[in-house]
């Protein structure tokens, strides 16, 4: 009897748990088939949005379709200034850079003062889903700050390019102050968020200039490794060619100061960066 009970016992124990077992796998089943589930949802989004990439492309005369830029790093790259670059004692000072260090196969759209307003370019950079950073000059925008609130509402970042464009070597310390800080105050307060980055007109800087800069909030100072035209492409290494983590400048202009319109110089930009093997980053993703 006692031998009989213990079997009992047994018995019961073990069909307790299977009993109990039995909900984990169903639960690791669900939790497999969920997974499953979320991956094939997440494809699905990708090649939609790959899909309208190419249709975007197609709409807007582009001969190939723009690459897609790899994930922000978890890890910002540590920025220096460029060798030739510095200033005494910029150390403490905002780092110039013309190329962000990365081995990702990226470069930086970034798009100065603001003079032209095409609206056509705002829907093309939107559908094309291009980043790009804009360095902002107030007396060229201030006509139609609408226009860059609507570029900000798209996900731009909007950069300080000081007030009136001057040549800032040639300005002193409390002047050049003034520039930077007051283009500061001016972006803060019409669209809201102040500035860290900065770029001196011409690219034309000296030590008074970062000092000013680092005053007003400046963190670093973006310059570029390639200029951009409608027509063409410059360059500032020996090469004569693009790197990873460039930065490609370009201006607000239209066909009053070029031979074509900005949606031509987008077009012309994007065939040199893709038959190069580049996708356009985001630079703040970088820095």
């Amino acid at each position: 009897m006692v031998l009989a009970a213990l079997l009992v016992a047994g018995l019961g124990t073990a069909c307790g748990s299977s009993e109990s077992a039995a909900p984990d796998k169903t639960e690791k089943t669900k939790a497999g088939k969920g997974a499953e589930s979320g991956a094939a949802g997440a494809l699905a989004q990708a090649q939609a949005a790959q899909q309208a990439r190419v249709a975007a492309a197609k709409r807007w005369g582009l001969v190939k379709t723009p690459l897609m830029a790899p994930a922000a790093p978890k890890e910002k790259p540590e920025i220096s200034t460029r060798e030739g670059f510095e200033v005494e004692g910029g150390d403490e000072l905002p780092h110039v850079f013309t190329t962000v260090p990365t081995e990702d196969k990226v470069v930086f759209l970034t798009i100065d003062d603001g003079a032209e307003k095409d609206p056509e370019f705002l829907k093309m950079m939107r559908e094309l889903k291009i980043p790009y950073t804009a360095f902002l000059s107030d007396y060229l925008v201030r006509d139609n700050y609408p226009y860059f609130k609507e570029m900000q509402a798209a996900g731009v970042t909007l950069n300080n390019h000081t007030l009136n464009h001057r040549y800032m070597p040639g300005l002193s310390y409390d002047q050049q102050r003034e520039e930077i800080c007051g283009q500061q105050d001016t972006i803060q307060r019409v669209f809201g968020k102040r500035p860290t980055l900065f770029r001196p007109p011409y690219g034309n800087y000296n030590q008074d200039t970062l000092k000013a800069a680092k005053s007003c909030g400046i963190k670093a100072v973006p310059l570029w490794n390639a200029e951009a035209f409608v027509n063409r492409m410059d360059y500032r290494e020996w090469d004569r060619d693009l790197h990873p983590g460039d930065i490609i400048l370009t201006h607000f202009r239209g066909k009053d100061d070029w031979k074509g319109s900005m949606p031509d110089m987008i077009r012309h930009v994007m065939k040199t960066v893709t038959d190069k093997g580049y996708a356009v980053a985001r630079l703040e993703d970088y820095l």
